[in-house]
């Protein structure tokens, strides 16, 4: 009988046991391994505004052609330093030679019968002094001399049109630069007519370019001119380039409904490293803040499943919406405690706490990895909603 009790007590106290645990382990919160979080910190932020642009020299000159003709001779390639006054391409001269030699000829001719004429209007006048011969025919003789007089003009004016077109086949560099451009090659008929065609491009100054950048209408109103312009390039990865806003063109582009403005950013280029063409990843530095709270914009994505956001007041009663006050979560008790803040100035990565209950080191959760879900969190700056 004594042993049946004692097995009854131990049967009990087991069962006990087994309750007390069993209940532990309902009651106890989940791990906050179910959650990733992120701290929030302290540091500096700067909010900026990106585009993409492209490298130009600031001055390039055009150096085309007034008249056609057949690229004879060549002096200059792409990337060739010249001066100013350089020889750079001469066009066959043999059409407009021989086009000079004919007026020059024909200006002879005028001019021979110039003095018959002036010979022929000077015995008209003796013989009208004299009554030889009748008013009628002393004018047509003198205004027939009047007629050479102005065909001389007339030639003097070919021979000059046509020495400046024989001219205008040797073509020089109206500045000293470097070749950025060579539109034509040895034996090339070039064609001049109501547009000058383009034979060479030349840049003046390679060590000053500048950026054109295409803006976005929402964000061309925080641009300013003096506003300093952080940027990379693909052809040198990560190395940081600057430069400043020097423009902003006030005629906008439309590309499938979508209108953008041209900023020019002038940059500095010294050691020849920035080539025209290139593509810029543009920054534009909007505000720069330091020491300031900082939270990640993963942590102002992440939403519970199943969380309603309360809606805001209305401008009649309670507070009106902000759309800077966000609610964010940190893990408490393995659960998502929402926690209410209101954020400044972003970026891609981070977001500024202006106001609310954290502080830094504290974990706020940014996705949630139970039930192998993944990140519902985006990058980027927040979307304030």
């Amino acid at each position: 009988m004594m042993q049946r009790r004692t097995w009854i007590i131990i049967a009990a106290v087991v069962l006990l046991a087994a309750g007390y645990f069993g209940w532990r382990a309902y009651t106890a919160p989940a791990a906050d391994a179910a959650f990733k979080t992120a701290e929030v910190t302290r540091g500096d932020l700067e909010e900026v505004i990106t585009a993409n642009g492209t490298l130009n020299p600031v001055r390039v000159v055009s150096v085309g052609t007034q008249v056609s003709g057949t690229v004879a001779k060549l002096y200059v390639d792409y990337n060739d330093r010249v001066a100013a006054g350089q020889l750079l391409l001469v066009l066959d001269p043999s059409v407009y030679a021989a086009r000079l030699a004919a007026s020059e000829a024909n200006l002879a001719n005028i001019k021979s019968a110039q003095a018959l004429a002036a010979a022929n209007a000077a015995r008209a006048a003796e013989l009208y002094r004299q009554n030889f011969i009748s008013r009628q025919d002393y004018e047509t003789t003198t205004a027939s001399a009047r007629g050479t007089t102005a065909q001389v003009a007339q030639a003097e004016a070919q021979i000059k049109q046509d020495r400046t077109n024989l001219g205008y086949t040797v073509i020089r560099s109206p500045v000293a630069g470097v070749v950025i451009s060579r539109e034509v090659d040895l034996g090339q008929t070039v064609a001049a007519s109501f547009n000058t065609p383009t034979l060479f491009k030349i840049a003046r100054d390679l060590t000053k370019m500048q950026i054109e950048a295409a803006v976005a209408e929402a964000d061309v109103s925080r641009v300013q001119v003096g506003q300093r312009v952080n940027f990379t390039v693909d052809a040198y990865g990560t190395r940081a380039f600057s430069g400043t806003v020097s423009q902003i063109r006030l005629n906008p582009t439309t590309q499938q409904n979508v209108v953008t403005y041209t900023v020019i950013v002038s940059v500095a280029n010294p050691d020849g490293a920035l080539l025209p063409g290139m593509t810029a990843n543009a920054a534009f530095l909007v505000s720069a803040h330091k020491d300031v709270l900082l939270i990640p914009n993963a942590a102002l994505s992440f939403k519970p499943e199943g969380w309603k956001p309360q809606r805001g007041g209305k401008a009649g009663g309670k507070k009106a919406y902000d759309p800077n006050q966000l609610t964010v979560f940190v893990a408490k008790r393995g659960k998502p405690e929402p926690v209410r803040i209101k954020i400044g100035a972003s970026d891609s990565d981070f977001s500024e706490i202006v106001s609310g209950p954290l502080k830094a080191g504290d974990a706020v959760i940014t996705a949630d990895t139970s039930k192998d879900k993944k990140t519902t969190a985006g990058f980027g700056p927040p979307n304030r909603k």
